[in-house]
């Protein structure tokens, strides 16, 4: 009888635990405000402008009807932040000659400059990211200018910027400045470029119709240059061989004319 009554204690837990279940699926009345209520949610984002610091993306904003359809779409554009560690960006600039560069890009600039903070150090006369080796610069602007480039302005400079509502960093750069005498090297990398390098080159930066005309007076050049080398070297060669064929047969002559005397 005792395990006829456990038995039926058993197969009753089941039913008890389910019936907090068929209650819980009851149908929920939904009112009516909320299925008329349209929702306005980003449908589509492109990527962040850059890959460091402040940047922009472009957001499809659209109305979102209950049924799922979209309507009274716009676009908006709205910052974005993927790191705010920028890495090392490195110069050569000869002694004497104007030189600048910024912590901010066009894409932040259009943001409005006035609502960051710059923190600049240095390492003067060295090219580092060690941040134990810089030391504060007075400088409380985006750009630094060399107007001109003096050999002390050598040095590695780190841009700190700062959102001035939440002191918040959204950027850090190293800007490694060697400085160089003028008759030391020939900056013009252009100029030791191949014809097809520059090619290559103007191909990239999208150029190719300023520089259609140089490039092919390059090329007529260096045609001519080949054309005038080779005939050079065919004229040699035949007055070579003139001389040879020449000297072999004045020695054949002769060897024929002893054997004559004979």
């Amino acid at each position: 009888m005792k395990t006829l009554g456990n038995s039926h204690i058993v197969g009753i837990l089941p039913y008890a635990f389910y019936l907090p279940l068929v209650v819980s699926f009851d149908k929920v009345a939904i009112p009516a405000e909320l299925k008329s209520v349209v929702a306005k949610i980003v449908v589509n984002a492109t990527s962040c402008s850059v890959t460091c610091g402040l940047g922009f993306k472009l957001e499809e904003m659209c109305e979102i009807t209950p049924a799922g359809e979209r309507r009274n779409c716009t676009l908006r554009r709205s910052d974005c932040l993927t790191s705010w560690v920028c890495g090392l960006l490195h110069f050569t600039v000869p002694v004497g000659k104007p030189f600048q560069f910024t912590c901010l890009t066009s894409d932040a600039i259009g943001f409005g400059s006035r609502a960051y903070s710059y923190t600049w150090r240095l390492a003067q006369g060295l090219v580092t990211t060690n941040d134990i080796l810089f030391k504060p610069f007075k400088n409380p602007d985006s750009v630094i200018r060399f107007s001109p480039t003096r050999e002390s302005d050598a040095g590695t400079y780190r841009c700190d910027v700062q959102m001035l509502k939440t002191f918040r960093v959204i950027k850090r750069i190293y800007f490694g400045v060697r400085v160089i005498q003028n008759d030391l090297v020939d900056l013009n990398f252009q100029k030791s470029l191949t014809w097809e390098q520059k090619l290559a080159a103007n191909e990239e930066e999208g150029n190719t119709e300023d520089s259609t005309h140089e490039e092919v007076q390059e090329q007529q050049h260096f045609w001519q240059g080949e054309l005038f080398y080779e005939c050079l070297v065919g004229v040699g060669s035949g007055v070579i061989a003139g001389v040879l064929v020449s000297m072999a047969l004045y020695f054949l002559q002769k060897i024929l004319r002893r054997r004559a005397a004979e």
